[in-house]
């Protein structure tokens, strides 16, 4: 586990970090209100939130739980919300739940269980205190920050899944038969996840915009519509990218096709090559065998021809081949290829 953070955001607009639990309990019953942020924090570790903030367990186990769809709880002293922080690191969407718990003085983050290097929020201590004008108001303008800033980062996966995309399509239309048709498989897989993501989270967002979180007030409510614009966008982008990636399944296809159409009709080519060969070879292989027996004096009329049958039998030979050519061709000018 990583030592958990304690801050305190006053209504004067200062952020003061605490160094203890009890100590970031005791800061609820002044002005403002309080943070609560953990990374890799265990159910055990979660449990000392259950009597001070009045967390149900049910919604702390959801945090250790893997694989959860984003979803907005509501309970009588808070509103427990599931998010995803998604990112591409080598080549592969990874997924960080980010969990938020938000009550009328405090909000809780639970996050960091990935294997991602990156913790999803980091940095977001120096955009609380950028915009800490705003952040004092209340635990609904902070966990807007948070959201914002998780679904900024959102655009660099959209944007690194198009790139990738875009490459498999420059190799697809390079080299069909070298191509890895894993690569799309891969690409489908995360697009999938990364729109089941942004399809949850939109939900999310429309309850929010609708006013439907008692513990978002419709002043704040104004801004998370930014961040809804945002996922709907997104989504929209990930449903192209699917069609895309659709379309170079069957843009492999086609090609691993007609290259193979065009390594067959070499192949056909020199079956035929062979075959010309064999038909003209086949009648001269007769008469040398026949010539080549052992009755040879027979079958040139005697030892006394010799001089002049075997000169006369390669020119009947040469003739029969020149014939058997000729022959050939004239019937592939008169299209009876399929006599050969």
């Amino acid at each position: 586990m990583v030592t958990p953070e304690f801050y305190h955001i006053t209504s004067g607009g200062s952020l003061e970090k605490i160094s203890t639990f009890a100590g970031a309990v005791s800061a609820m019953k002044d002005d403002g209100y309080v943070w609560f942020n953990y990374s890799k924090a265990t159910r055990e570790d979660l449990s000392e939130l259950i009597e001070p903030l009045g967390l149900h367990p049910l919604s702390l186990e959801d945090c250790t739980d893997e694989n959860q769809v984003p979803k907005l709880d509501e309970f009588p002293s808070y509103a427990f919300m599931v998010f995803n922080a998604l990112r591409y690191e080598k080549e592969e969407l990874m997924s960080d739940e980010v969990d938020l718990f938000i009550g009328e003085k405090f909000l809780v983050t639970v996050s960091g269980y990935s294997e991602s290097t990156k913790y999803p929020i980091d940095g977001i201590v120096a955009v609380i205190e950028r915009n800490i004008a705003a952040v004092r108001r209340g635990p609904a303008w902070l966990m807007h920050i948070m959201l914002d800033f998780i679904v900024d980062q959102m655009a660099d996966a959209v944007e690194k899944a198009e790139a990738e995309i875009d490459a498999a399509e420059e190799a697809i239309l390079a080299s069909p038969a070298t191509f890895d048709p894993a690569m799309l498989t891969y690409l489908r897989r995360n697009l999938f996840g990364l729109r089941k993501s942004l399809f949850h989270e939109r939900e999310i967002l429309v309850k929010i915009s609708r006013n439907d979180c008692e513990w978002v007030p419709e002043k704040a409510s104004v801004h998370y519509r930014d961040i809804f614009d945002h996922l709907s966008n997104f989504l929209e982008m990930t449903e192209s990218h699917r069609d895309n990636v659709t379309s170079l399944m069957e843009l492999y296809a086609s090609m691993l096709n007609n290259q193979m159409a065009r390594d067959s009709n070499q192949t056909n080519a020199t079956v035929r090559r062979l075959t010309l060969i064999t038909t003209i070879f086949m009648p001269l292989t007769l008469l040398a065998g026949m010539f080549g027996m052992s009755e040879w004096t027979v079958m040139t009329g005697g030892e006394d021809n010799i001089r002049q049958s075997y000169p006369i039998f390669a020119t009947i030979m040469i003739v029969i081949g020149l014939a058997n050519f000729l022959f050939i061709r004239w019937l592939e000018r008169r299209d009876w290829k399929n006599l050969l």
